[in-house]
């Protein structure tokens, strides 16, 4: 079990530290698209992969607030590509496929973290024989 924590440590790393480095990148001019930016999701993203760092850190040390925290990122994630996909009309393909990854990728931490360790736990508590 304390593999997969630490896999969801890297990958949050990982999101994060990539969310920074490309967002800064448009953000500063230093790389451009060719399709249509929504400033406020660049910032959004920077924001989040600063935010993503931090619960790496957490999620790494087993703190308790990471399970918080990894709730509240991906329920942010999901909002947001919910607006991009059903309200925003001016949102790039781009922007909605990379809101995609993000999301997967912290359904895949908030697997990894909290329900397989929840599972298990709950597994072990079922065939404990002090339980019977």
């Amino acid at each position: 079990m304390k593999i997969l924590k630490k896999i969801a440590a890297v990958l949050a790393l990982f999101i994060g530290v990539m969310s920074i480095f490309a967002g800064s990148k448009v953000l500063l001019d230093i790389d451009t698209k060719d399709y249509h930016i929504l400033t406020w999701l660049i910032v959004y993203n920077v924001i989040m992969g600063v935010v993503s760092i931090y619960a790496a850190f957490l999620i790494w040390k087993t703190d308790y607030r990471a399970n918080n925290l990894i709730t509240i990122i991906l329920t942010l994630h999901l909002l947001v590509l919910l607006y991009l996909n059903f309200i925003s009309e001016s949102a790039a393909h781009e922007s909605k496929m990379a809101m995609v990854f993000r999301t997967v990728i912290w359904l895949a931490i908030a697997v990894m973290y909290i329900q397989i360790p929840l599972f298990l736990n709950k597994k072990s508590q079922a065939n404990n024989p002090k339980n019977k």
